[in-house]
C-alpha cells in the first residue's frame, strides 16, 4: 500500500454526479476523484436512454433540468462543448382508460408540452397502433443527450484543473480522524477534510461505513432492449415515445429502436443484469402498442435508477458527521440535470449559496438538504 496521501476534497464515485461535481471543485484545491472500476461511467452513466426533457421528473428535478439547458447548448459557466444535444421530441401517449393521468400531466407541464389527439400521434411515431392511443403530450424541446461526450468534458476539465482520477479505487474503510476523513482503497490511503459521497447506488453503504446514518436509497433496476425497426422503416427522425404511466418507453437510436417496460425492480448495489421475465414483459408491453413483431433482441442491459424516499435528489453535508457531503438521489434524472446539479452542489460543498439561476427556478438549499429525509430504519 502506498504512503498517505492529503488532499482537500475526496470524491467517491467518479459517473456523472461525482465527476461533474469535481470539475466544479477542481480549481479551488487538491481533488481527488475515486472509482471503484477500471473506467468511470460504466454502472449507471453508461447505461442511461440519455434524454434531455423539461416535462419529466418531480419539480426539484425539472428545475434542475432547466438550468442545465443553457449548458446543453454549448452556453454558460464550465466552457460546455457543442453537439451535447440533438432534437428528438418527446411523445407521452395514454390510452382511453388512462385520460386522468393525462390530465394530470398537462396541467403540471401545460407550458412544456402541446395536446396531442390520436391522429396526431401517430403521425408523429407511425408504428403506434390505431386505436391504442386516444391523446397525448408532445415535448419538442426534448432532446438526445450525449452522454459520454458531457462524462468526457467533466473528466477532462477535471484533469486540466488539476484533478487526480484513481481507477480501480473501491473504498475499503472510511473513518474521521481528528479533521480529516481517512479513506483508504486496496492500494492507498488517503486524507482530507471533505468527502463527497457521489457512490450512486453504493451511496448509503458508503455512508455506513463512514458511520453516517443512511438515507433509505433505492437501487430500481431498469431494462433495456436494441431491437430492429420493421424492414424498410428508418426511425431516426421519430420521437421517443413514453406510456404516460411510464409503463414501456420506445426510442429510435441510430437505425434501431431502444425499448424499456420501464421496470422498477429494488435491486442490491450491484452490476445490474436483464432478468428474462423484464425482458419479456418488455417485448409484450411494446407489441401492444406498436405495429412492430420483434423476433431477434441485438442487444439487453440493466442499470440502477437510485431514488430517495421523497423522489428528489440530495446535496448537502451531513448532520451527523463533518465533512461528509451528499450527493445520491438522481433517480433517472442525473444526466440531464447533472450541470445545474454539480454547480448547486459545488457552491453548497464551499459553504456558498446555490448559484442565482438555480435559486430564481425555486430551487433552495432545504429542498436538497439530507436534514430533509428521516434516517432509514
Amino acid at each position: 500500500m502506498s504512503a498517505h496521501q492529503h488532499y482537500d476534497i475526496i470524491v467517491i464515485g467518479a459517473g456523472m454526479a461525482g465527476a461533474s461535481v469535481a470539475a466544479e471543485l477542481a480549481g479551488a484545491g487538491r481533488v481527488v476523484l475515486l472509482e471503484r472500476e477500471s473506467h468511470p461511467g460504466y454502472h449507471t452513466t453508461g447505461r442511461s436512454a440519455a434524454l434531455y426533457t423539461q416535462a419529466y421528473g418531480p419539480p426539484v428535478i425539472r428545475a434542475l433540468s432547466r438550468a442545465s439547458y443553457t449548458f446543453f447548448l454549448g452556453q454558460g459557466p464550465g466552457n460546455p462543448p457543442a453537439g451535447l444535444l440533438r432534437p428528438r421530441g418527446a411523445l407521452f401517449v395514454a390510452r382511453a382508460d388512462q385520460a386522468g393521468k393525462l390530465d394530470a400531466m398537462r396541467s403540471a407541464l401545460d407550458s412544456v408540452v402541446e395536446p396531442q389527439t390520436a391522429e396526431q400521434l401517430r403521425a408523429r411515431s407511425p408504428l403506434l397502433r390505431d386505436g391504442y392511443a386516444s391523446a397525448g403530450l408532445f415535448d419538442n424541446s426534448a432532446a438526445d443527450i450525449e452522454v459520454h461526450g458531457l462524462h468526457q468534458h467533466y473528466l477532462s476539465h477535471f484533469r486540466a484543473e488539476g484533478g487526480s482520477l484513481i481507477t480501480r479505487a473501491e473504498v475499503k474503510g472510511l473513518v474521521r480522524i481528528g479533521a480529516d476523513w481517512q479513506v483508504e482503497t486496496q492500494d492507498q490511503v488517503l486524507h482530507a477534510p471533505i468527502v463527497i459521497n457521489a457512490a450512486g447506488a453504493w451511496a448509503d453503504i458508503i455512508a455506513e461505513m463512514a458511520g453516517v446514518a443512511p438515507k433509505g436509497l433505492r437501487p430500481l433496476r431498469r431494462t433495456a432492449l436494441l431491437v430492429d425497426p420493421p424492414t424498410g422503416i428508418v426511425p431516426d427522425a421519430w420521437p421517443m415515445v413514453v406510456d404516460v404511466e411510464e409503463q414501456f418507453y420506445l426510442k429510435p437510436d441510430a437505425g434501431k429502436l431502444l425499448i424499456s417496460p420501464a421496470d422498477e425492480t429494488l435491486s442490491e448495489p450491484c452490476d445490474a443484469q436483464p432478468e428474462e421475465l423484464d425482458i419479456a414483459i418488455c417485448v409484450d408491453r411494446i407489441q401492444t402498442a406498436f405495429d412492430l413483431q420483434i423476433r431477434r433482441i441485438d442487444h439487453k442491459w440493466a442499470g440502477l435508477r437510485s431514488f430517495l424516499p421523497d423522489g428528489d435528489p440530495m446535496a448537502g453535508y451531513a448532520t451527523d458527521a463533518p465533512g461528509f457531503f451528499w450527493l445520491a438521489g438522481q433517480g433517472g434524472y442525473g444526466i440531464q440535470s447533472a450541470p445545474a446539479t454539480a454547480r448547486s452542489a459545488a457552491a453548497l460543498v464551499q459553504g456558498n449559496d446555490l448559484p442565482a439561476d438555480v435559486l430564481d427556478l425555486g430551487v433552495t438549499v432545504a429542498a436538497l438538504s439530507p436534514a430533509r429525509l428521516r434516517v432509514a430504519a
